[in-house]
């Protein structure tokens, strides 16, 4: 298997499952109702906010690959448009697994050679860096929405959440 199918693979197993942690996130959030997607816990960010925040730089990535700019602004990453509604929710989540899919693909089709070139811009490292950082990312915030998901599932007071 070439290293960028490699890649790719990880980034298919965070999203979809069949990595070794058996933890991804399509099964985390398949019982997630946009409700509980939208509730505060404490200070923590919300569970839409999170796999937003997340998928913002898979798709950030994603453009770099098709040809256009890195312009991803870390302090854009959380502002997500407001979701009312089970269709919203649902929509966040196909464009989250869409999106992913398609990054998966554009790094299979990437010659091995270009990993060791300079992503967008010298001083963001290899693609090879930055194509492990949003499965990196993905992971480190997937943890955090299963705590999230079981404290919203606890009978805790109401008075520690609040709906965004």
């Amino acid at each position: 298997m070439k290293l960028t199918e490699q890649i790719a693979r990880h980034l298919r197993e965070v999203h979809f499952g069949g990595n070794w942690t058996a933890s991804n996130l399509r099964d985390t959030l398949t019982d997630v109702t946009w409700q509980q997607a939208t509730t505060r816990v404490g200070a923590f960010h919300t569970i839409a906010a999170l796999v937003y925040h997340m998928n913002y730089f898979v798709s950030a990535t994603l453009q770099v690959l098709q040809g256009g700019p890195l312009d991803a602004k870390v302090k854009f990453s959380f502002d997500h448009p407001p979701i009312e509604s089970q269709q919203a929710w649902e929509s966040v989540l196909v464009k989250t697994g869409s999106d992913a899919e398609n990054l998966a693909v554009a790094i299979e089709r990437m010659p091995e050679s270009q990993l060791w070139e300079h992503f967008a811009d010298e001083k963001y490292g290899n693609y090879y860096r930055c194509l492990h950082g949003p499965i990196e990312h993905c992971h480190y915030h997937l943890g955090q929405i299963a705590l999230i998901k079981a404290m919203l599932s606890t009978d805790a007071p109401r008075g520690d959440r609040t709906a965004r």
